[in-house]
């Protein structure tokens, strides 16, 4: 059944045509992945998780303060650099379409730093600095921890790229634009068994990252469903650069596919070391594979693998045409990541949100996020009411071809497709 489009969700959509037109984890250590039994968003919004009991900031004078914790330093730098690119545009472009009246929008900046107590801290200062809300972070393992501290101080968070289940469970306040992790999980057992052909495929586990963990437990669960078989799962730790041990063990299965569902910083090392050990199969992976990095740290041995993505800079919608338009106007290029536009987009959302609060302050903010149904993202459509804080949307299969082509769109799998 169609729902109507708040109104300033209308006439959001309707200035960014004018636009157009005119030219324009927390992390698990040492916990083993065993098939997880994580569903799709339930119907039934916020009742369904726990509730803020604080009462959050409130906005003094006519300033409205906004909080956005990216990572600015560390591993997870080109993410960050996107994600806060694409923050700082939609905030642009929601001023150039009136902002809201009387109001100076400001927004804060927090540096995670690719590290999830320096992602909490920062989500911490920017909550004592006045923020109303919170967009952030990146990586399920930091948001997770930006989410306890805003649920403590009752201040919504709405996350950039944050794919694991349990991100939006912390509390009623929190939210994403990104799909989840059982959802990609899913959309890559399905495509590594009826679009390749694969029948015993190999995980390979980054056992810090809560975010790589739950999606090898979602890809292992739909691809034993489907028929295939896990013949062996290895581990490893975020930072590490040797895998002589794990992939010898895996090579002793005799994989046809090998499911990486961990970060580029050691996805791409990772596929080269097996190519070099003679283990000659398909990599698969997450939305984690996200970044020209990995061509650059995988080298041959990534051309040709597969992974889960959010967005692509050739579709031809016009929230796309826009947002590149704009990209090039203020970055130059096009974005290196997907977390350009989903940046784009949770700034978008909070903003829009904010608009249509009753007042201002955290608490009608959330309200107002919980509210939000078919806002037209860069992404795709968001819906946020009655979902728990996890948008239903298609996923994009994108296969990795040598540069300057990159990556490639092979599929668009919708939720409604999973399991025909």
């Amino acid at each position: 059944m169609l729902k109507r489009k708040p109104i300033s969700t209308v006439l959001w959509a309707a200035a960014l045509a004018g636009l157009v037109a005119a030219g324009c984890g927390g992390p698990k250590p040492e916990q083993t992945s065993q098939p997880s039994e994580s569903a799709p968003p339930a119907e039934g919004g916020s009742a369904n998780r726990p509730q803020p009991t604080a009462a959050g900031n409130k906005a003094e004078g006519d300033t409205l303060k906004i909080g956005i914790v990216v990572p600015i330093n560390g591993d997870q730098k080109p993410w960050g650099d996107d994600a806060l690119n694409g923050a700082q545009i939609a905030l642009e472009d929601f001023n150039r379409q009136g902002g809201i009246a009387g109001k100076k929008i400001e927004l804060l900046i927090g540096d995670s730093g690719s590290n999830t107590e320096q992602a909490k801290s920062a989500a911490e200062k920017l909550i004592s600095d006045g923020v109303l809300g919170i967009i952030g972070d990146v990586t399920s393992s930091s948001t997770i921890q930006i989410a306890k501290s805003a649920f403590e101080k009752g201040v919504p968070v709405i996350s950039i790229g944050a794919t694991n289940d349990d991100v939006t469970k912390q509390g009623a306040n929190i939210f994403r634009v990104c799909y989840i992790d059982t959802f990609q999980g899913q959309v890559m057992a399905e495509f590594a068994y009826k679009d390749l052909g694969l029948r015993n495929v190999a995980l390979m586990t980054d056992r810090k990252q809560a975010y790589s963990v739950g999606l090898s437990n979602s890809f292992r669960k739909h691809f034993e469903q489907l028929g295939g078989k896990i013949v062996g799962e290895e581990f490893y730790e975020t930072k590490q650069t040797t895998f002589t041990g794990q992939l010898t063990n895996l090579k002793a299965k005799n994989p046809d596919g090998l499911f990486l569902s961990g970060y580029f910083p050691e996805v791409g090392p990772i596929v080269k070391s097996a190519k070099a050990a003679g283990l000659n199969v398909v990599p698969l992976g997450g939305d984690g594979w996200d970044s020209k990095e990995i061509l650059n740290s995988g080298g041959e041995a990534v051309v040709g693998g597969v992974f889960c993505n959010h967005y692509n800079n050739k579709d031809t919608r016009p929230q796309v045409q826009h947002f590149l338009k704009r990209w090039r106007e203020k970055v130059g290029g096009i974005p290196g990541t997907t977390m350009a536009a989903l940046g784009y987009d949770a700034m978008a959302v909070m903003l829009d949100a904010l608009k249509r609060s009753k007042s201002f302050d955290s608490k009608s903010l959330t309200e107002a996020i919980e509210a939000t149904e078919n806002f037209p993202a860069v992404s795709g459509d968001i819906t946020l009411k009655g979902t728990n804080g996890n948008p239903i949307k298609r996923a994009l299969v994108v296969e990795v071809r040598p540069l300057p082509e990159g990556f490639v769109m092979r599929k668009a799998i919708d939720p409604k497709d999973i399991g025909k």
